[in-house]
């Protein structure tokens, strides 16, 4: 290659470097979330009471601290308690168990729990986003086993799931 051709390359090489450095895609992060920070700084989130028939007391601080969590964690939204530029409520409407399956001696083989959750998110900056809808998780475990022995972890991975799901249909805008 002579020096010409050289000089050439070099040249479009920084050139593209440079355009590839400058690009930004406005709005989207690393984390999922989809927030225009100039125009939303803040976020309440009201604890999620259980409003169904079968309760486990622990389910409400659970899913409160696991969605609190998620927002600070993923976000740059400063959490408050009133007057916020996004806000999300709800209750947990349905926790249950199943069978899932029979055993050869007719016995229940799987159980399944299910985990409801209903959420309203409002955004005072465009409410054109609000929405009200229900979220549900479930998972299974062998009717062998206490459900006392592995609630705590199964609620805690619907409750991720779920947490998800709302975390998604807010802020990432899927």
């Amino acid at each position: 290659m002579n020096r010409i051709t050289k000089a050439l390359s070099l040249s479009l090489c920084a050139v593209t470097v440079l355009l590839i450095a400058s690009c930004t895609f406005k709005g989207y992060s690393l984390n999922g979330s989809n927030i225009d920070y100039n125009k939303v700084k803040t976020i309440s989130v009201e604890k999620f009471p259980i409003r169904c028939a079968y309760v486990w007391a622990p389910m409400e601080a659970m899913f409160y601290n696991k969605i609190t969590d998620q927002y600070t964690q993923k976000t740059k939204l400063q959490l408050v308690k009133r007057n916020a530029d996004l806000q999300v409520s709800g209750e947990i409407t349905e926790y249950s168990q199943t069978n899932k399956s029979i055993s050869a001696d007719g016995f229940s083989a799987q159980t399944q729990l299910k985990l409801t959750v209903n959420a309203r998110f409002v955004n005072n900056t465009n409410h054109n986003e609000d929405f009200e809808q229900k979220f549900s998780a479930t998972t299974e475990y062998d009717s062998k086993l206490q459900l006392t022995a592995v609630q705590e972890q199964l609620v805690q991975e619907m409750i991720d799931q779920i947490v998800d799901q709302i975390f998604n249909a807010t802020v990432a805008n899927w």
